[in-house]
């Protein structure tokens, strides 16, 4: 085992113990740590737009494009957006010791499952440093130590902000150590974190299909997939329109960068006359690239041909892939095959059309006359998520603070025996 492998697997011993420590505390304490670390943030504010600094101007003189330079930059502004976001946390109910079912059984043995703490909890991310400071938010009130390894480019960003948080958690009486970066910049400590099945939990990796491919490949830790988006909006035979244009324009349009931004646009041949038109139209005068199959470039010329990677791709971009199909059931089948099972929308005022298409789409959210955007925790009302799974074990859909903890199950006699 080489020092750096030494390294990381000494940080996730240092995390086991603190996650020890953390997984009785009361709600208070959690939420003392909590409230304090969002006023060291701000305390601290020119010393992490210092380190930050150092990060986005390597970031340029490395040819990073603007978009990710954009994400990878703090201003004072996105400090107090990531101290209310911990105030926010602070104010969330605590999961932990929540009863999710209990019975008495016939021999008075009384059984309750109840929220516990994960444990070890990794996280690995690209370029945005606030997810740093959320993602040890979300853990700690979860009572869950936090393993956080984020991208070489925000390096000097996340090390000061660490240092801020485990202070704020050390002077609140928590151990610092529930609070780690992992050490070293290189793809090799990201390896050793992904080999300390035992010692850490659960990994959670956020970033495009090419990082999380790699961790659910070469991971012996258990892995909960997030992010990956590559959402369809279907507009049906019996569609309101005008609810079918704003909420493509919208799921398209609002914001490209996010995993719940539509990718795929179906249009029933019933109304692909009257409707084509109309949404090309918006989406081109949003600035909207539009990859089209033959039906759609014979309304718009300019379209680009799509084609099988169209289909497939989470564009995060201006682009849409728009098509035509003949049926509901052939809309399902063309969403079964594409997509990344995050998020789907059908627009109908037929409830038989609705309740079919739910039932077919086997994704993590499905819209009926809303847009793709609305899959989000803090939109659902859960708070503030870790991500959104796109898996089927433990958690599905937005991961919120419930979603980081386990389950035990409490039997509770008075000399009960088998």
């Amino acid at each position: 085992m080489n020092t750096s492998a030494e390294d990381v697997r000494a940080s996730a011993v240092r995390a086991r113990r603190a996650a020890g420590v953390l997984a009785p505390l009361p709600r208070a304490a959690k939420d003392t740590a909590l409230l304090g670390m969002a006023t060291a943030l701000l305390d601290r504010t020119a010393d992490i737009l210092a380190a930050n600094a150092v990060d986005t101007a390597a970031a340029r003189v490395g040819g990073m494009s603007d978009a990710l330079v954009d994400r990878l930059t703090l201003t004072p502004a996105r400090i107090e957006a990531m101290a209310g976001g911990l105030r926010q946390v602070a104010a969330l109910e605590d999961p932990v010791g929540e009863v999710v079912r209990g019975r008495v059984l016939a021999n008075g043995l009384e059984l309750r499952q109840v929220r516990v703490p994960l444990g070890v909890v990794g996280i690995i991310y690209e370029a945005r440093p606030n997810v740093t400071v959320d993602a040890a938010g979300l853990c700690l009130k979860s009572g869950n130590a936090v393993l956080l390894r984020g991208s070489a480019s925000a390096l000097h960003s996340n090390r000061v902000l660490v240092d801020v948080l485990r202070e704020a958690a050390e002077a609140a009486g928590l151990p610092a150590d529930a609070v780690q970066l992992v050490p070293g910049a290189d793809h090799e400590s990201v390896k050793h974190l992904m080999r300390l099945r035992g010692l850490v939990d659960v990994l959670i990796p956020r970033g495009g299909a090419g990082l999380i491919r790699t961790v659910v490949e070469e991971s012996t830790v258990p892995v909960i997939e997030t992010g990956v988006g590559n959402c369809h909006v279907y507009v049906d035979a019996d569609a309101d329109l005008d609810i079918a244009l704003a909420v493509t324009v919208n799921a398209k349009t609002q914001k490209v960068s996010v995993c719940n931004s539509a990718e795929t646009l179906l249009v029933h041949a019933g109304v692909a006359a009257e409707f084509l038109p109309r949404v090309l139209a918006a989406l081109r005068d949003a600035g909207v690239t539009i990859h089209g199959d033959e039906t759609v470039r014979a309304v718009d010329p300019s379209a680009v041909p799509v084609t099988d990677e169209d289909w497939a791709t989470e564009y995060l971009s201006l682009d849409m892939a728009v098509g035509v199909v003949s049926s509901l059931d052939e809309a399902a089948e063309h969403i079964r095959r594409w997509s990344s099972g995050h998020t789907e929308a059908i627009i109908t005022r037929s409830l038989a059309a609705s309740r079919r298409f739910t039932a077919s789409c086997d994704s993590a959210a499905v819209m009926v006359n809303a847009s793709t955007r609305f899959t989000d925790g803090e939109r659902f009302g859960m708070g503030a998520e870790i991500g959104i799974s796109t898996q089927k074990l433990h958690a599905r859909g937005p991961m919120g603070l419930a979603e980081l903890t386990s389950t035990t199950w409490l039997g509770i006699g008075d000399g009960h025996l088998v």
